[in-house]
């Protein structure tokens, strides 16, 4: 788990203002620094899914009977992490539903998936961001959000029934997002708009 956070954090660190000091570090441009950290975590990435997958074809999920607690949470981690998200879905809700991993754990990959296919999310944990064009100033700004969730009013709900322990108000704000309720239409055109916006 280790090696599947050691450059995202300091891609977050340098979304908080600590971008000088890292360029330092790594010897780089600061304009660069985004560009070269997610390489080198892609390269870790793309081994950690390698191994993972023949743990997997091998003995199914490593689920809390087979390397106990927290290690059973470490290939989830590292397929949340990767491009085989949707290969290993069914397996990763199998095991939660056998108690071999926190249900909490499936619905966040469940959410993420349904993210990268351009659907509503069940259980609001996946925030998202783009940069839009703010119309009183002309300038170009962040827009952090969570993905638009399918019946926001009772998501709440759901969150408790899987075992989450905050709201999606709370859960937002953990993510340095001010929580607002988007439709998945909103930020579908919002998009178009900005890639149209970039082709010009």
């Amino acid at each position: 788990k280790s090696l599947d956070q050691k450059y995202r954090v300091a891609l977050i660190a340098n979304t908080r203002g600590k971008g000088d000091s890292l360029a330092i570090v790594y010897g780089i441009k600061k304009e660069h620094l985004n560009e070269h950290l997610w390489k080198l975590q892609g390269a870790i990435d793309s081994m950690n899914t390698a191994r993972v997958e023949e743990i997997i074809s091998k003995h199914g999920y490593p689920g809390i009977s087979l390397v106990g607690y927290p290690t059973n949470e470490v290939a989830f981690y590292i397929i949340q992490h990767s491009k085989v998200i949707d290969k290993y879905l069914p397996l990763v809700k199998k095991a939660a539903e056998k108690k071999e991993l926190r249900f909490q754990l499936y619905a966040m990959m469940l959410d993420r998936s349904l993210m990268f296919q351009d659907k509503e999310q069940i259980y609001g944990t996946q925030g998202s961001g783009m940069s839009v064009k703010n119309p009183a100033t002309g300038k170009w700004e962040n827009l952090s959000f969570i993905w638009p969730i399918h019946d926001p009013l009772n998501v709440n709900q759901r969150r408790k029934a899987a075992g989450f322990t905050d709201t999606v108000e709370e859960s937002a704000k953990s993510m340095r997002i001010d929580y607002k309720i988007y439709t998945l239409e909103e930020i579908l055109k919002l998009r178009e708009e900005i890639m149209k916006a970039d082709s010009y």
